[in-house]
């Protein structure tokens, strides 16, 4: 009797110390508010390393869209007007940003991570015809993963965006990449972009001509956390 209770004390005591660390890792407070499904589905997956865009260069452009009524909610998601990427995604944009520089242009982000919460109010938000422009949240999103970012150009001497076939967020067919509307100049535009983001990783989808997931996105958790949570690092 006695060793038995041994053995189950020696277990427990195994378990809380190999398991506690991954699941704490993620629940707090990355995960407050997700479903357990997405829970269990984050055990064993990357630590989270949120960085922010602007504190690893200062000079890439926001234009925060969810932090403002100009979005297709019509109201502000955002508290804060910031974008964050897992390092690795946020190093690889900040090389095709310093790339860009001797075309004249840079990067311009709409979006990067994307708490979870977000994700389910864009679900309710649209029409089932709308649902392939945004993620379902039962499966959680790559932005949720801090992987996904959303971005177009702008022209480094007038500071303005650069036209392309359709507006950021445009739930219809000009947001597509094979697109054949706009102007040349502005699919040029489009392609050129293409071109610079898939060569550090990033790759763009059929439908969204602004929005790419980077390259391991699948190694990281969904998450629930706030700008404002999110610790500060250089």
């Amino acid at each position: 009797m006695n060793m038995n209770k041994t053995l189950c004390t020696v277990l427990v005591t195994l378990l809380v110390t190999v398991r506690m660390p991954l699941v704490n890792l993620y629940c707090q407070p990355f995960q407050s508010g997700l479903p357990q499904h997405l829970v269990q589905a984050n055990l064993g997956k990357r630590q989270p390393d949120l960085v922010e865009l602007v504190r690893l260069d200062s000079s890439i452009k926001l234009d925060i869209r969810y932090a403002t009524a100009h979005n297709f909610v019509g109201k502000a998601v955002y508290a804060q007007a910031r974008a964050f990427l897992q390092r690795p995604a946020a190093e690889a944009l900040v090389r095709v940003h310093r790339k860009l520089r001797a075309r004249g242009y840079g990067i311009l982000v709409f979006d990067g991570y994307r708490p979870w919460s977000v994700t389910n109010v864009f679900w309710k938000a649209v029409s089932p015809a709308q649902r392939k422009f945004v993620a379902n949240p039962q499966s959680g999103s790559v932005h949720n993963r801090g992987c996904a970012v959303d971005v177009s150009l702008f022209d480094l001497k007038t500071g303005k965006e650069i036209p392309m076939p359709s507006e950021y967020d445009a739930l219809d067919e000009r947001a597509a990449l094979d697109y054949n509307g706009g102007t040349a100049e502005q699919r040029a535009m489009r392609s050129l972009l293409q071109t610079v983001m898939h060569a550090e990783g990033f790759r763009g989808v059929r439908h969204e001509w602004w929005h790419f997931d980077f390259q391991d996105w699948r190694e990281y958790p969904v998450l629930n956390v706030d700008f404002a949570d999110i610790p500060i690092k250089p």
